[in-house]
């Protein structure tokens, strides 16, 4: 067989009205690991409770949601994206940065509404809007195949906004409005309302209005060490848009703060009305060049008085801010984000809802607890390696891999593996993945013996870097495995 188990490199309890609003220290980020594009609403018919959604480009299930009662402990409540039927040209990528992009996360007359894009260059550059919908945030099932939203833009990163009625979308590069039908998808003739400041890639709209305002809050700079957030607003929502005066209201360029590429942020309020913030950003230091944990969310208090421009905190590993009391009161089975796992596969089990794939799985590779081995997922080999080739085929070839999230830079892991290889370069292993472009793999590989004439089981290290042709990649590793193991 050929198993790789993934580690990926890449807030919210609410106080009631009238309690106590001391400042408490939290520490970022508060969704560790790969949780790029953070968007996050609060519901007050759930219990006070905040939900949150990020990018998951080709990982499925996808679309994940994140629940939190106070803004520090966080609980997978499900993954909007289950079913290959609901995007199945997901079967379909090959290349590593497509999929499922940044999304927005809202809650309307009792329904959920998470609208996000489906990237793909397979038939040349064309973003799908796709919105997804639910009454019940805690069950995979319950969410919707998607409505896809026209797109005359062409453009990704959509919002949802609702006012007077009516549903607008908004979308990036270069920010445009369009009135959108819920029931049809149909979307009107975007209006190009803000280019942001100058900086490039104006993009990840997310629209409020507040004190008879509406407000646009931005990401410019693009998702490197020139990220930042900045905001306009207007008194009609088509514009034209004043940007505030202390723009950008959040960024990093140009420190030295180990919190780096700070951008893409969401605002929400609490139960007692305090302002809230999210972004994303990378554990790198200005150099920018060792960031294992990839594009984390990080936290930050926001000050907004009436008719003010709001003012945000700036984004450090020890924050402090009004946090509502510690509450783990979360339904559902999912996984609390920073919680170690013990997963044993026992019969009649499934994958750990916090597990996924590298796209939809070919489900004839997998198999929990086969006769005669019980506590075991049994992985067949897939027709390439990790890495792949150009001739790969995701639907018809599939992928012999299945993954976590790394949610800690420091941890121990452990995998017992029963390998019984039949042909040369057939491999089982570990592997610390990015992309199929860029991973590190620790595996148990059947190669030919001096002799030429048998084969026998080695180990072997060695780099994918493809995907950075500009590194030093270290050399391959190849070890016999001892005898009194194999």
């Amino acid at each position: 067989m050929r198993l790789f188990s993934l580690f990926w490199l890449s807030a919210i309890t609410l106080a009631t009205q009238g309690q106590s609003q001391v400042n408490k220290t939290f520490t970022n980020p508060v969704l560790p690991g790969w949780n790029s594009d953070p968007s996050c609403t609060f519901v007050k018919e759930w219990d006070n409770t905040f939900f949150c959604t990020v990018s998951s480009f080709l990982a499925f299930p996808g679309i994940p949601v994140y629940a939190s009662k106070d803004l520090v402990n966080w609980k997978l409540a499900s993954n909007a994206l289950t079913r290959p039927e609901q995007v199945p040209e997901l079967y379909r990528n090959s290349g590593q940065n497509e999929g499922i992009w940044a999304s927005t996360i809202r809650f309307r007359d009792g329904t959920f509404y998470l609208i996000t894009s489906y990237v793909s260059w397979y038939d040349g550059w064309g973003p799908k809007i796709l919105l997804f919908t639910t009454t019940d945030p805690y069950n995979d099932a319950s969410w919707t195949g998607p409505l896809h939203v026209e797109n005359p833009a062409n453009d990704i990163d959509p919002d949802i906004f609702w006012d007077d009625g009516k549903v607008f979308m908004s979308v990036a590069a270069g920010i445009y409005i369009s009135e959108i039908d819920l029931k049809t998808g149909a979307a009107t003739e975007p209006i190009r309302v803000w280019n942001g400041t100058g900086d490039r890639n104006p993009e990840g709209p997310h629209l409020y209005r507040k004190d008879d305002y509406y407000y646009l809050l931005i990401g410019e700079g693009g998702t490197e060490t020139n990220h930042s957030v900045t905001i306009a607003r207007s008194r009609e929502i088509a514009g034209p848009y004043e940007g505030a005066p202390h723009n950008p209201i959040l960024t990093a360029k140009d420190t030295d703060l180990y919190f780096q590429t700070v951008g893409h942020a969401d605002l929400f309020q609490d139960a007692s009305g305090n302002w809230w913030g999210i972004a994303l950003a990378t554990r790198s230091g200005p150099a920018w060049e060792i960031y294992p944990m990839g594009r984390e969310t990080v936290l930050f208090a926001v000050d907004w008085k009436d008719g003010e421009w709001p003012f945000l905190d700036v984004v450090r590993g020890t924050m402090t801010g009004p946090l509502p009391p510690v509450n783990k009161d979360i339904p559902g089975d999912g996984h609390w984000i920073d919680e170690p796992d013990v997963v044993d596969f026992t019969p009649g089990s499934g994958f750990p809802r916090h597990f996924f794939f590298w796209r939809p799985p070919k489900t004839s590779l997998f198999a929990i607890s086969p006769h005669g081995h019980p506590n075991t997922l049994e992985i067949s080999p897939s027709p390439v390696n990790l890495s792949a080739t150009p001739a790969f085929e995701p639907k018809e070839d599939g992928l012999g891999f299945i993954a976590r999230k790394q949610s800690a830079t420091l941890f121990n892991y452990t995998v017992d593996v029963s390998f019984n290889p039949e042909v040369e370069e057939e491999e089982a292993g570990i592997s610390v993945f990015l992309t199929q472009a860029q991973h590190i793999d620790l595996g148990i590989v059947n190669l030919q013996a001096c002799s030429g004439t048998t084969f026998i089981p080695r180990f072997r290290f060695r780099v994918e870097a493809s995907g950075k042709p500009n590194i030093t990649v270290p050399e391959t590793v190849v070890v016999p495995v001892p005898k009194e193991v194999r």
